[in-house]
């Protein structure tokens, strides 16, 4: 998924209904993320496509909720 992608404007958090973020992966063993830092879940993108039932969703730690948001705006 590109970060242009118009998809990216219309997707929204299963759980609060926000606007998701994207996020580029971290290295070659990680995968692009959907976030949402509101409510600090991410949702996996798979072969391109979202992932974004709520079961689907993982929070993350405080640690790990400050490096999205840093990978968010480099």
């Amino acid at each position: 998924m590109k970060p242009d992608d118009p998809l990216l404007k219309i997707l929204a958090c299963p759980l609060d209904k926000g606007p998701l973020h994207l996020v580029p992966p971290d290295g070659p063993a990680q995968g692009e993320v959907l976030y949402n830092p509101r409510l600090q879940r991410r949702y996996p993108i798979l072969d391109g496509i979202p992932q974004l039932l709520p079961a689907s969703g993982e929070q993350v730690s405080d640690d790990e909720h400050e490096e999205l948001l840093k990978r968010m705006n480099p």
